[in-house]
């Protein structure tokens, strides 16, 4: 997703998101990272919303905890993980967008 149409999704969508404490939230919120604080983490969950399916955002989740799990279906040959992991890296790209620094 390009950063120009990011940022103007982000202006008609992050205002109307809820804070429920989504899966990506909360596994931000437990997760050792340096930058892992609410405000950051309630950011991604936003972008999650707005670009991930629910079970997306399940499994997105568990890389928090597990990042070899990641690689694995970055790596793997099955459709479906090459599709997820073009929905996951989009969100990615769009999240960095948003909440970095």
């Amino acid at each position: 997703m390009k950063p120009a149409l990011a940022a103007a999704l982000a202006a008609l969508f992050l205002p109307t998101i809820t804070m429920a404490g989504g899966p990506i939230e909360r596994a931000c919120l437990k997760s050792d990272r340096q930058a892992a604080n609410r405000a950051t983490c309630t950011c991604i969950q936003q972008v999650a919303d707005m670009t991930l399916r629910g079970g997306d955002q399940r499994r997105a989740a568990k890389f928090f905890n597990d990042p070899e799990r990641a690689q694995e279906v970055r790596f793997s040959n099955r459709d479906s993980d090459t599709a997820f992991w073009s929905r996951y890296k989009s969100f990615g790209e769009t999240a960095q967008a948003f909440c970095a620094g």
